[in-house]
């Protein structure tokens, strides 16, 4: 279900103990000028459309509110104020009021909002547990009574399942009377109301019929109705928690704090959120850089692949530029901090992740704005079924049940399931062929792509050198270098030191410099293994033709002796899978952050004719979007931390397993193997469930085009009312069973349409 559901402790409106006086908010802001700020809430309380509307009608009725934005994925509303409105300063208290109002609690949004413990999915699975155990019992029950059990006998089953249902329905159904109680009283009506109604009066009408010793009752009907619901709530509840875990990772590589170096030369710990431009910081190896900064002192390597997503650490040194979020790997550096934090790049990253993401899925929206009209409706078409029944015949017990039959024959269970099951099923389908799936709407928005744009390191390739070529080298320069290799923890020295002969040549001491190579002194002279320009200063580079692999060269006392190249391995399977996607129309582009020369190559292996090189995040985000605003729905497949805001800005995206937690965490999909065929194949399955989905809103619909005027005419019980309602979820659960059943086709063809001109371009 897409409905409302609120905490089991329910809503509590901000009381005016708990409420952040303007100053806090006022600090909490951030100016945009022009007499502008923008103020971050969460709203944990959150969980469909219709709380989307909500709350944005209600922050946007205020005069010092120029707009408004929820992301429903981080419970997080940005709203935009004027700090005067007619010449007065503006209380920006009266935002959180104003969603207090509507029944939902809200706080400032914090970095540790982000954190917080999620445990209503666990409950939500709990009352599934116990709802549908009482379910099943009572049916038993139900079984004995149906097959003419006396009067006594039948009394007796009357009363166990009337005290099997009641603490079954408080504990489970307290998900749908709170939150129905709570719009209630504020004012306004959602899908939990008749719900609500349908299950309370259903209980307290076959509780008068037990006492009353009547021959039917319906208690099985009511703890079913609430089962399916349940059921229905938490598979919604389980794919849009998923969505929430790739902001958390990204805020999670933001150092706390920092060693500021005082202009006496004493060192004192900063929150990060306390450091301001022009503070000089102290970074040992080992730590991640807090805010956008320029090296004062000292050299190291660092690994600055949320910028670039090259895997390959970077030399760097004294004036050279840092982005927050990188890691500093092997030395001590002073840094002077160019950027506050909240201005740095990691925030930058976190804020075009939270700007892209939201509710995308067509079939989302249309049950959400179908649940606008749900309640109203259903309450109208009750209502008259008892008073007409009601005066018609004079029989009001009987005008009572047939309202409560359209109460329960109207509930939406089957086009709640439509969605959510559909999902599950193909989620399990693509798991087999080893395909994580972490946000159930991507399903369906991966049916409907056209265009797949690839990031290259570690995604068309494998994110792992391979030594291709060693020049002039002999026997004696392996051993030398494979021993130097092993010194060190340098991913080319890594695969450097695989080739090492046995035994291996040992050094008494090797100096590793950092972002230049290795050092040893023996009797023979001084051998170096790094840079060209470490190992043999002053010479030209050359070799040019080979300047789209990473070079390492050996020399002793600066006269080179050997050069090692290394390449990146395509991953596996690469070539068929691009070649499947062109044949079936997909347009494909590669958007990286590496070399020029590197993309070119990579580009001109796979026959990809499109592709950008030495992009930053930001600049593939614009990339993904300038596609979709030539009304391209774009696939984007990477696996770096620089890949993160292109994957959230895309239609939707895909990582493997070897990418980065927050890339992973970014991604819809992640495939588990090394084979790049995941792709095509994903494309394939989620075809397939689009086609179900809509399948399902069909019989949905139909359902009720048929069992609705059945109802009205009476010729339902609360009972034959549950048992449709229930019949018709089963049959949309078979109908997306039918996705385990059948074999993947072949795609269907598509036509290609140019969006982009020229055939390659760089950056």
């Amino acid at each position: 279900m897409t409905c409302c559901a609120v905490d089991t402790e329910g809503v509590l409106a901000l009381g005016p103990d708990r409420v952040p006086s303007g100053e806090e908010v006022w600090l909490a802001s951030k100016p945009l000028g022009n007499g502008l700020r923008q103020l971050d809430l969460s709203v944990p309380d959150m969980f469909c459309g219709a709380c989307i509307s909500t709350v944005e009608a209600a922050v946007l009725r205020l005069p010092l509110v120029r707009s408004a934005r929820v992301n429903l994925t981080t419970r997080r509303v940005s709203c935009v104020w004027a700090e005067e409105i007619g010449g007065k300063p503006a209380d920006p208290v009266d935002i959180l009021k104003a969603i207090a109002a509507t029944g939902y609690r809200t706080h400032l949004f914090t970095a540790g909002a982000l954190d917080e413990s999620d445990t209503l999915r666990n409950k939500l699975l709990v009352a599934v547990g116990i709802s549908g155990f009482a379910a099943a019992n009572i049916m038993l029950l139900s079984v004995s009574v149906w097959s003419g059990a006396d009067a006594a006998t039948r009394d007796m089953f009357h009363w166990i399942s009337a005290l099997i249902a009641a603490p079954a329905l408080i504990y489970a159904g307290r998900f749908f009377f709170l939150s129905a109680w709570n719009a209630l009283k504020h004012g306004r009506t959602n899908m939990d109301v008749p719900i609500s109604l349908a299950v309370i009066l259903s209980y307290t009408i076959s509780l008068w019929e037990t006492i009353n010793h009547g021959e039917h009752a319906w208690f099985d009907a009511t703890v079913s109705l609430l089962f399916f619901l349940l059921i229905g709530r938490t598979l919604d509840h389980i794919m849009r928690d998923r969505a929430r875990a790739a902001i958390t990772g990204l805020a999670r590589l933001a150092p706390r704090g920092a060693l500021v170096v005082d202009a006496d030369g004493s060192r004192r710990y900063v929150p990060v959120d306390e450091i301001k431009v022009g503070d000089r910081i102290a970074l040992a190896a080992g730590e991640r850089i807090p805010v956008d900064a320029e090296i004062v002192s000292g050299v190291s390597d660092v690994d600055l692949s949320i910028v670039t997503g090259e895997s390959v650490p970077l030399p760097v040194g004294a004036g050279d530029e840092l982005k927050s979020g990188g890691l500093n790997l092997t030395g001590s550096l002073v840094i002077a901090a160019t950027a506050t934090a909240k201005d740095s790049l990691l925030s930058e990253i976190i804020g075009m992740m939270e700007a892209a993401e939201g509710s995308r899925a067509k079939y989302r929206r249309i049950a959400d704005r179908a649940a606008g009209y749900y309640s109203p409706v259903v309450h109208a078409l009750a209502l008259a079924c008892f008073l007409g029944w009601g005066f018609l015949d004079g029989d009001w017990k009987h005008a009572m049940l047939v309202a409560v039959a359209v109460l329960i024959i109207t509930c939406p269970c089957a086009l709640g399931l439509a969605v959510p099951v559909v999902q599950v099923v193909a989620s399990g389908r693509l798991f087999k062929h080893g395909i994580m799936v972490k946000d159930g709407s991507a399903i369906e928005r991966l049916a409907e792509i056209d265009s797949v744009a690839f990031d290259k390191t570690g995604t068309l390739t494998m994110g792992r050198p391979r030594l291709t070529e060693a020049v002039d080298a002999d026997d004696r320069d392996w051993a030398i270098a494979t021993a130097l290799a092993s010194h060190s923890l340098h991913p080319l020295s890594r695969t450097l030191a695989e080739h090492a002969a046995t035994p291996a040549l040992g050094f008494e001491a090797v100096t590793e410099k950092p972002g230049e190579g290795l050092e040893a002194a023996t009797p023979e002279g001084i051998y170096r293994l790094g840079r060209h320009g470490f190992a043999c200063p002053g010479e030209p580079v050359g070799d040019e033709p080979r300047r789209a692999a990473s070079e390492v060269v050996l020399s002793r006392d600066g006269v080179m002796l050997a050069r090692f190249y290394f390449e990146d391995m395509l991953r596996p399977n690469a070539s068929a899978a691009i070649r499947a996607l062109d044949k079936q129309g997909f347009a494909t582009t590669v958007l990286s952050g590496d070399r020029i020369a590197v993309v070119e190559e990579t580009a001109r292996r796979l026959d990809i004719p499109l592709w950008f090189a030495e992009l930053n995040p930001k600049e593939k985000v614009e990339a993904c979007e300038k596609l979709q605003s030539a009304g391209r729905r774009v696939l984007m497949v990477g696996d770096g931390i620089n890949d993160a805001p292109a994957l959230s800005a895309a239609y939707v995206s895909m990582a493997p397993a070897t990418a980065a937690d927050v890339g992973r965490q970014a991604a819809d999909l992640v495939f588990m193997h090394d084979g790049l065929d995941a792709v095509p194949m994903a494309i394939d399955i989620s075809r397939r469930a689009g086609r179900l989905i809509r399948q399902n809103f069909a019989l949905a619909i139909g359902y009720n085009v048929i069992a609705v005027p059945i109802a009205i005419a009476g010729y339902a019980t609360p009972l034959i009312a549950a048992v449709a309602m229930s019949t018709s979820s089963l049959i949309v659960v078979a109908n997306a069973l039918r996705l385990n059943r059948r074999s993947e086709p072949a795609m269907p063809q598509r036509q290609v349409r140019p969006v982009l001109a020229g055939t390659r371009r760089t950056a």
